[in-house]
């Protein structure tokens, strides 16, 4: 088997939660990249869109081969360098625990996410109570049993997994926007009450150095607190 490294570049922009998955990917598996930030907020360059079509990021070349969509990228790294992230395919209960990861994962976008960002777009106090106590009771409800053996890491893992690489972007900015006032501060309390594993499984994953590595609190902060802006001025 080839010892040799491969050649990655990867096409991403700090500020995107998605790309960020692909950053937490690499560097869990330890793998040297070159990075190229794309600017999200101008027209994609024809550059840009000819090694990727849809003008998203992250994209990724490996070796040459190009591979989109943040989900999509942190798999095949997952699987093209089997490591702790994911145990490697072939039995029972290593397809039971890849399942196990992916209903997770699914579970907590489909039905949690969506009402986090209506959250942070709340027209009114009622709706922002509204959505908040709506989404406290999908975490305690969806997600909270689904962490119930998390030591710390999910599925009873002392090192990160797939499942960390794909939601601990987003809980970085739960804990983020709480902070700074771009969702109710009460939100976080009403979190360690009612839903202690995921509370609890939250923090660690926050501080984990892959997972907050290219996090710029701040900064993103002010980028989300413009975003939101200028959305709620054109739904006016």
């Amino acid at each position: 088997m080839s010892t040799v490294a491969p050649k990655i570049k990867l096409y991403t922009n700090h500020a995107c939660p998605w790309a960020h998955r692909a950053h937490i990917a690499l560097a869990e598996l330890g793998l040297p990249f070159e990075e190229e930030i794309i600017d999200l907020s101008v027209p994609r360059t024809q550059e840009y869109l000819q090694i990727n079509p849809r003008g998203l990021v992250p994209s990724l070349s490996y070796d040459g081969e190009i591979v989109t969509e943040s989900a999509i990228v942190s798999q095949f790294l997952a699987d093209a360098h089997p490591s702790h992230l994911l145990p490697a395919a072939g039995s029972k209960d290593a397809a039971l625990v890849r399942a196990r990861i992916n209903f997770f994962v699914d579970t907590y976008f489909s039905k949690a996410n969506s009402l986090f960002f209506k959250l942070q777009l709340a027209k009114s106090d009622a709706e922002v109570g509204e959505f908040a106590a709506g989404y406290v009771d999908v975490i305690a409800k969806e997600i909270e049993p689904l962490l119930k053996d998390a030591a710390p890491f999910f599925g009873g893992s002392d090192k990160v997994t797939l499942a960390e690489v794909l939601t601990g972007s987003f809980t970085l900015r739960l804990f983020s926007f709480a902070k700074y006032g771009l969702v109710p501060e009460s939100i976080l309390n009403s979190l360690e009450q009612k839903a202690p594993n995921f509370y609890k499984w939250a923090h660690v994953v926050n501080n984990t150095p892959s997972v907050n590595g290219i996090y710029e609190e701040e900064t993103i902060v002010e980028r989300t607190k413009n975003k939101l802006a200028s959305l709620k001025a054109a739904q006016a």
